[in-house]
């Protein structure tokens, strides 16, 4: 398959070098390094898929041409729209192409996501209780200096819809009643600070996301009528670690699995090739996951956004 990539920024960068050798030409409009300014420069005949990693107002847009000439696109996250009719008519474009749009969420990829994905389904946890999860980085300065990024709900647009997307991955449908808990702009024009959740569903959800955390981590606990299970770190940040613990009743100290691992990002590379054979097996484009989370984030957006003002 060869792939162009639109977008020749950090996240650009990262995907040029997982494709590795089905690369074949960059897109930028203001990256001296790019090979071409604009997509219409590029030979229709000369790429399969596209590699799109761009600021979210022109996803929609760029996705639309790319797929009505028949090419298959994995859009960085969020695939953002102002309207849920823009995502279900790109949905059904894609559907009548026979092409496959597919939004990136990396972290799915990520080996201890996917333990904790398994174990979940597996019923060794017994029912669910409750599920923290908190995703912080130190870019608050980075972000200040981006006008793209500094705007809109923030953080919450951009951590908050990894660990949105995280709840799906783990349990499946969940409750529509998420809140936001607190909001804040301590150092930028958009909130960058977030707690938001929900009570329905399978478990309740609580979620933090910051630009505020000095040193990039991520942690999550798991509480349920068995045991619990925890996530330190990610590979990325690495070492990571999961725990697993086994409730002793009525009381005492649980026996405990854990496992840590020390090891590059092996996420991007496992998604390029989760998307290439998706795209070789004619996989049928399904927008249901970016629709339920464009209805979340434009919801919790509003709320933070007020909130942060108020504080």
């Amino acid at each position: 398959m060869r792939v162009i990539v639109v977008g020749l920024g950090v996240q650009g960068h990262k995907r040029r070098v997982h494709a590795a050798e089905d690369f074949v030409a960059s897109v930028d409009p203001v990256n001296a390094e790019a090979d071409y300014r604009d997509l219409s420069e590029v030979p229709v005949d000369a790429y399969d898929a596209a590699l799109l990693c761009v600021p979210d107002a022109p996803k929609v847009a760029l996705a639309t041409r790319l797929i009505d000439a028949g090419k298959h696109v994995l859009v960085e996250k969020p695939l953002w729209a102002a309207d849920d009719g823009d995502l279900q008519t790109l949905q059904a474009l894609a559907i009548r192409r026979g092409c496959l749009i597919q939004t990136a969420y990396n972290h799915r990829f990520e080996p201890h996501y996917v333990a904790m994905r398994d174990l979940i389904a597996s019923g060794r946890l017994g029912r669910l209780y409750h599920c923290r999860l908190f995703y912080g980085n130190g870019t608050a300065r980075l972000v200040r200096q981006s006008e793209w990024r500094d705007h809109g709900s923030g953080v919450l647009h951009d951590l908050g819809s990894h660990l949105l997307d995280t709840c799906r991955f783990w349990f499946g449908e969940t409750g529509d009643d998420f809140v936001v808990h607190t909001a804040a702009a301590f150092e930028n024009r958009a909130p960058d600070h977030v707690v938001f959740g929900c009570r329905s569903g399978p478990t309740s959800l609580e979620l933090e996301a910051t630009l505020l955390m000095w040193r990039n981590h991520f942690t999550c606990d798991v509480f349920a009528e068995h045991g619990s299970a925890h996530i330190r770190s990610l590979c990325k940040w690495g070492p990571t670690t999961f725990t697993v613990r086994q409730r002793v009743l009525p009381a005492g100290r649980p026996p405990e699995e854990s496992r840590t691992l020390v090891q590059d990002d092996p996420t991007w590379a496992l998604e390029y090739a989760d998307f290439k054979r998706q795209v070789a097996a004619r996989a049928e484009t399904d927008l249901g996951r970016d629709l339920w989370l464009n209805r979340v984030l434009r919801r919790l957006g509003d709320a933070a956004v007020a909130r942060a003002a108020a504080s």
